[in-house]
């Protein structure tokens, strides 16, 4: 059953970009019953200027879009700063998906889709990406398993309910779900997590594709880590899938 926004969603802003006009009108019409401001582009510039006008709180993002591609209006948009980003893709394109997430979408949708499902994506996204309103600092964020309070470890210090991820008193540039990743495994030191499970904690879905999960691994390795191609924090557990070992990489 669809679920409506909850007051810290509603009334946020949503850039639609795709150059199908159809497309681009029955997914705004969606998002605007359900009580988002949704802003409409038909392409990669138009959705630059709109998002310099206007900052965003998400974007959905056709991925095949004339001139510039929904790739490089991504990379530009987070150049820019931070934004969820919630990628459309044709299905069956697996490199596509891939690539949508190493420039840091947070999420993907296959076309053909249900438009009452990328509204509930839309949202999922908004809520990890928003701490509660009353939430204070230091206090619990959205993400599963992750309790409550500040969590430290190996020169990682993250505040679920600020969405404030610091190594070494430097500020990490985190994605949405890249937050949430390094939240989940400072909250279950020392245990291995198949993919599986990590998609089904870390992005509530019982099923996708897994290669999300190992993107998503690849990209924080390379924010978290002091030598991505030597991992010492998250590891690679083979046959299980990963798991975060702050006690091996202290002592090193």
């Amino acid at each position: 059953m669809e679920q409506p926004p909850t007051a810290g969603e509603a009334g946020a802003r949503v850039l639609v970009v795709d150059d199908d006009p159809t497309v681009a009108e029955i997914v705004t019409g969606y998002l605007d019953r359900a009580g988002y401001v949704v802003d409409r582009a038909g392409d990669g510039p138009d959705a630059l200027a709109r998002a310099a006008a206007h900052r965003p709180d998400l974007v959905v993002l056709d991925l095949m879009l004339p001139g510039m591609d929904g790739l490089e209006v991504c990379r530009r948009m987070r150049g820019q700063g931070p934004v969820p980003v919630i990628m459309l893709t044709a299905r069956g394109d697996e490199d596509d998906r891939i690539l949508g997430l190493e420039v840091g979408a947070d999420d993907y949708v296959t076309k053909p889709f249900s438009p009452r499902e990328l509204v509930l994506r839309v949202g999922s996204v908004l809520r990890r990406a928003r701490p509660p309103a009353d939430a204070p600092a230091g206090g619990s964020g959205s993400v599963p398993g992750a309790g409550s309070g500040v969590l430290r470890a190996a020169g990682l210090t993250v505040d679920p309910g600020a969405r404030r991820a610091v190594k070494n008193g430097a500020e990490l540039a985190l994605t949405v779900r890249e937050f949430d990743l390094l939240t989940f495994f400072l909250a279950h030191p020392g245990r291995a997590f198949t993919r599986e499970e990590l998609m089904r904690e870390v992005w509530g879905w019982d099923f996708g594709d897994l290669s999300t999960v190992t993107v998503h691994v690849r990209r924080l390795r390379g924010k978290v880590e002091d030598d991505p191609a030597r991992p010492r924090l998250v590891r690679t557990v083979w046959g299980v899938g990963y798991r975060f070992d702050p006690t091996t990489a202290e002592g090193e």
